[in-house]
């Protein structure tokens, strides 16, 4: 090999340990684990969704006094479903925001619904009933492990994007934005324990917590 040819082989190849230390690949790497891991949560809420309609048509079976309650969970579901938040919304703080606010206000008409079945001991009793609120508490925790891994990914990226060398490439080459981490619900804080264990039926109405309108029925399951 000739001295210039070995002069541009030793540049090129100082060139690329310079792009790869300053975060080329490693910014993009980053925002496709997040935005890999907004694709889980999508899927943990919508598979919430699929179960309303079950849900709802069981318990209108057996509890049709609670016809605006049940009204309310289906349209909050309308609302939710019909809000959409796609990668490219990731940074935009608007968008998640809404996005939360739509799925938040279907889980509290959610968590209103169930809290009533405890006057319905006949409802509690059917397997049907009991099947879907294992699924549903599987769905729920489900949720929440998803949204805890986007929030763990999003952090992971923008923390990169914030911080030499990577903050070269984010800057300069890739314009990067940082992602929007979900936040915590309203109310979380003092959120409430209800517990439908035991509720078959021969158990009295009132058992739960009254004031549970914020928190996801147990039933017993931890998945």
């Amino acid at each position: 090999m000739t001295y210039p040819a070995a002069v541009r082989v030793a540049l090129a190849a100082l060139l690329a340990f310079g792009l790869s230390a300053c975060g080329i690949n490693t910014v993009p790497t980053k925002e496709e684990a997040a935005k890999a891991q907004w694709a889980n949560v999508e899927a943990a809420y919508q598979r919430r969704a699929d179960l309303i309609p079950n849900l709802v048509s069981t318990v209108r079976a057996s509890a049709a006094s609670e016809e605006q309650i049940l009204t309310d969970v289906i349209e909050a579901r309308s609302r939710a479903t019909s809000v959409q938040l796609s990668t490219d919304d990731l940074s935009n703080p608007q968008a998640v925001q809404q996005f939360q606010e739509a799925q938040g206000q279907l889980g509290s008409a959610l968590s209103r619904l169930l809290v009533t079945v405890e006057r319905y001991p006949e409802l509690q009793s059917q397997q049907r009933f009991a099947d879907l609120m294992v699924a549903l508490e599987g769905t729920e925790n489900r949720i929440n492990v998803e949204r805890t891994r986007y929030n763990d990914a999003v952090r992971d990226y923008n923390t990169t994007i914030r911080t030499f060398p990577a903050v070269v490439a984010a800057n300069v080459i890739y314009g990067a934005e940082p992602l929007q981490p979900f936040t915590a619900d309203a109310g979380t804080q003092n959120a409430p324990s209800v517990n439908f264990d035991g509720l078959g039926a021969g158990a009295a109405p009132g058992a739960a917590n009254d004031n549970a309108g914020t928190a996801m029925p147990r039933t017993g399951t931890g998945n």
